[in-house]
């Protein structure tokens, strides 16, 4: 069975960065596309940046410039969001898509605040 564990959020001052890590156990096909998505307080969850086993990298157009998607294999993924603003606060969500399934982790809370 496929998990996803998110870790790295935690409260950080405007202007701080922070990396969030994913990291998948169980079997997975190596030709995936992982992603992360994020929900604010009272909004709907949304894309941020996606990349693919090839490492072909997606972007929301505000996430350019200050967010940037990495892996390091088949099952690990990251995002390193620096110049951070209150507007970035959300609950971070990685996102495992493979040919037949898509699986989901239970997120890591990201808040920023002075």
């Amino acid at each position: 069975q496929v998990q996803l564990v998110e870790s790295g959020g935690g409260l950080v001052q405007p202007g701080g960065s922070l990396r969030l890590s994913c990291v998948a156990s169980g079997t997975i096909n190596e030709f995936n596309i992982m992603s992360w998505y994020r929900q604010a307080p009272g909004k709907e969850r949304e894309l941020v940046a996606t990349i693919t086993s090839n490492n072909y990298t997606n972007y929301r157009p505000s996430a350019k410039g200050r967010f940037t998607i990495s892996r390091d294999n088949a099952k690990n993924t990251f995002l390193q969001i620096d110049s951070l603003k209150p507007e970035d606060t959300a609950v971070y969500y990685c996102h495992l898509l493979t040919e037949s399934r898509t699986y989901w982790g239970q997120g890591t809370q990201v808040t920023v605040s002075s």
